[in-house]
């Protein structure tokens, strides 16, 4: 069944839109960040004279572990602290730690700053969703906010690909991070001119034990997840941290059914809505941003493109995005968000699997068509996904649910792992029989392939558990009294 949206229910008014610029640019800020310093790497290891290359790639993964690891952390401290009090320090932190970051004269300097700058990352995330969900009633401008929020997230990728390859072109590096600052310098003026806070703050203490596991556990996840590759998936190291991480992840759980007052509530992850929400989240963050990577290899190693040239190779993704956020409010608001899932997946699902057909000279057309297929199914489903996990919960658990939504883009590293073992195995199989460049293009095709296959599960088994839901949350009543202020 549909229900008619009128389009007056949807308009967000004047100070509407400035409070969603405002939260937006902070999300399009981080978002930027992991890109746009990517592009940059190889001139910042010649100017700071970084040792090797493992070291620094520690540039990236410096600013990736600790966001992963805190946003469960945060999620919680922004319903205890204050929304609005977390999300204003993280963006304070943020602009601050970019500039000096952008002045740092050594490799040292540099990488602690890129960490600070994801502990400030964290920080915003959560806060920023749940300002967000807090100050649009559910419904069609919630949604709308979501649409616009994803389609940013998703430009900030590409923009960040683009622009990093301009900067440090035409400029140095340095540029990179002072961008950064400018953006976050702006973001910190509308926050406090027009960003108000839309809860109060719960009086519950902090659940020491289960952040201390939750963090531990999910920093162990994602530094396996990150590191395996370069040092082979069967080595010691690679396996004793992900076995790790399984043992504190494990015992976070038990810790939390236990806690009176956990930091993640296990009835909000037994809802069918946050569950297989997230599940969702997992399969097209993983499966996208696998291929998405793979995308750059392809037109690095087998097209011969520059840093560039690749960036201005995702501007089909990019534009495909927006579109995506655009009418993703309106797809859910007229079908619902299991609808919008299916189609979602499905259309990432062809998107990827038409990237069978790229070939090993030209193929500019059919690389902009199916990466903007790919993107725009893939915004469709992340807008329906948050928008089914922050849905019908009490305003005390959106800090929470706001880090639980935000999860698959981290575990969803776990994807790119995947896909690039399958280039390398099908590659290594291929190379006696064929050219270096054929090879790994026969490689990605089967990654390529993997990855419209996972969605396309996906899309049925995500359509399948959450049409008991009707595309709506369960309503569940609160099991917890919750004092605020």
């Amino acid at each position: 069944m549909t229900t008619e949206i009128s389009p007056s229910a949807a308009r967000l008014g004047l100070r509407g839109w400035l409070v969603l610029i405002t939260l937006c640019g902070a999300t399009f800020m981080t978002g930027l960040d992991y890109s746009i310093i990517t592009v940059a790497l190889p001139e910042i290891g010649r100017d700071l004279g970084f040792s090797s290359t493992s070291a620094l790639q520690w540039v990236a993964t410096a600013c990736l572990l600790p966001t992963a690891a805190l946003m469960p952390l945060f999620g919680r401290a922004s319903d205890m602290v204050g929304r609005r009090r977390l999300f204003m320090a993280g963006v304070a932190g943020f602009a601050g730690l970019s500039l000096l970051a952008a002045l740092a004269p050594s490799p040292g300097l540099l990488v602690a700053a890129r960490a600070g700058q994801g502990v400030a990352a964290a920080m915003i995330g959560p806060a920023a969703l749940a300002l967000m969900t807090g100050a649009f009633p559910e419904g069609p401008q919630r949604t709308r906010a979501l649409g616009v929020n994803g389609a940013l997230l998703s430009l900030g990728f590409v923009i960040g690909t683009i622009g990093g390859g301009l900067i440090t072109s035409g400029l140095n590096w340095r540029w990179t991070m002072l961008i950064l600052f400018g953006i976050g310098s702006l973001v910190m003026v509308g926050a406090v001119a027009v960003v108000r806070e839309t809860a109060g703050r719960s009086r519950t203490r902090l659940d020491v034990p289960g952040a201390v596991l939750a963090s531990g556990g999910l920093f162990a996840l994602v530094y396996g997840i990150s590191t395996g590759g370069d040092d082979g998936w069967g080595s010691a190291r690679t396996l004793t941290v992900l076995a790790a991480a399984v043992v504190l992840l494990g015992s976070f759980l038990g810790v939390e059914a236990r806690h009176a007052a956990p930091l993640v509530p296990l009835r909000l992850l037994r809802r069918p809505t946050v569950k297989w929400g997230m599940a969702v989240g997992l399969v097209t963050f993983g499966m996208c941003g696998g291929a998405t990577l793979l995308l750059s290899i392809y037109m690095q190693d087998v097209l011969g493109y520059s840093p560039l040239e690749t960036g201005l190779g995702f501007l089909g993704e990019g534009v495909a995005a927006l579109a995506g956020g655009t009418l993703a409010a309106r797809l859910i608001n007229a079908r619902g968000t299991v609808t919008t899932i299916a189609a979602g997946l499905t259309v990432q699902a062809v998107g990827t699997a038409a990237m069978v057909f790229l070939p090993v000279h030209g193929g500019l057309v059919l690389l902009l068509a199916t990466s903007a297929a790919m993107g725009f199914g893939h915004v469709l489903t992340v807008v329906a996904a948050v928008t089914t996990i922050t849905s019908g919960l009490h305003q005390a658990d959106q800090g929470v649910a706001g880090s639980l939504a935000q999860m698959p883009t981290f575990v969803g590293a776990i994807g790119v792992a995947g896909l690039t073992a399958i280039v390398a195995a099908r590659a290594e199989a291929l190379a006696p029989s064929t050219t270096e460049a054929l090879a790994t293009l026969g490689g990605l095709h089967a990654a390529f392939l993997a990855a419209a296959a996972v969605a396309v599960f996906g899309a049925v088994a995500g359509g399948v558990l959450l049409h008991r839901t009707g595309g709506r949350p369960v309503e569940e009543p609160d099991e917890r009294c919750l004092a605020t202020t």
